[in-house]
């Protein structure tokens, strides 16, 4: 089993590597979960036997997707760990958004085969850590790994809360990716996938501590911004969607030109809810797409 890490240098994306570890590791003590994709949270334990995932039904974990090869890639148990190989497959297998050949797995990776992610486990009280990754899935999204529309919700809540007892400002940001369907349609849904994931990166890195960011459907996302109101909100959304123009998205070695639209309101009087701010938001979302797109548009307060 090798120590290096293959991949294609014509193929550029975004990677997180966990720090290595050399500890053997009881095959019993490790598990493959599912955090994005069908069977959300299925576990599957990884013993000495090799584990092969594909679209065929004599795989041990099937995958009817398309972008899935019959036999796609093979979990093996080595000395030191377990490893994962592609077996050939077409669109290629990920661990942590890098394409690999082979690559022995450590705690916290995440595998990827079309559009399915699996998290890979490994520990002396694995249980525990599966129920941990459980919980994390109900308030986070797998894919983008920013937090999911459920959280958002909630959290949304608790905001206009706060803003009525106390009489404290906050913004809200909704935003989405510009014809993402033609992303979709011209370059095939594992880049449209690849560009959320990329997306969700750039977004994370770009906001405060305490600000709340959420995917809150297929291209759409939104950020809360406590105590900020809407100059401050203006100037996150600006730099946004400057920034995102400014990344290079690419999935494949193919560069993909992406850009948002940006809504942002403020709460504020005749604000009574949290489905007012959202429409407030939404409304002006809608007027930057109406407007050219690859823009910012708010609410103006009563």
């Amino acid at each position: 089993m090798t120590d290096e890490r293959t991949t294609n240098p014509n193929k550029t994306v975004i990677t997180v590597v966990g720090a290595p570890t050399a500890k053997k590791v009881d095959a019993r003590e490790a598990c493959l979960v599912v955090i994005y994709g069908e069977d959300l949270g299925r576990r599957i334990p990884l013993g000495s036997e090799p584990v092969v995932i594909g679209r065929s039904s004599r795989c041990e974990v099937q995958l009817d997707q398309e972008s899935v090869s019959r036999n796609h890639c093979r979990i093996d148990r080595g000395p030191t760990g377990f490893a994962v190989r592609d077996l050939g497959s077409t669109n290629g297998t990920y661990v942590n958004d890098e394409l690999v050949d082979q690559m022995d797995l450590r705690d916290g990776d995440q595998l990827k085969v079309g559009r399915t992610i699996l998290k890979f486990i490994v520990g002396g009280n694995i249980e525990g850590q599966y129920h941990e990754e459980i919980y994390r899935l109900m308030t986070m999204d797998g894919l983008t790994q920013v937090h999911n529309k459920r959280y958002f919700d909630e959290m949304l809540e608790r905001e206009v809360s706060r803003a009525r007892r106390y009489d404290r400002a906050f913004s809200l940001i909704l935003f989405d990716i510009d014809h993402f369907k033609k992303i979709n349609d011209t370059y095939g849904h594992l880049a449209g996938d690849a560009v959320l994931r990329q997306l969700g990166n750039v977004v994370r890195k770009s906001v405060r501590r305490d600000d709340v960011v959420a995917r809150t459907g297929g291209e759409e996302f939104g950020i809360l911004t406590p105590e900020i109101g809407l100059t401050g909100a203006l100037d996150l959304a600006h730099k946004l969607n400057r920034l995102v123009d400014d990344t290079a998205f690419e999935f494949e070695g193919t560069r993909i030109e992406v850009t948002v639209s940006c809504g942002v309101a403020t709460w504020a009087p005749p604000f009574e809810s949290g489905t007012a701010i959202v429409q407030a938001a939404d409304e002006a979302l809608y007027e930057a797409k109406r407007t050219g797109r690859n823009r910012v548009c708010h609410h103006e307060p009563a």
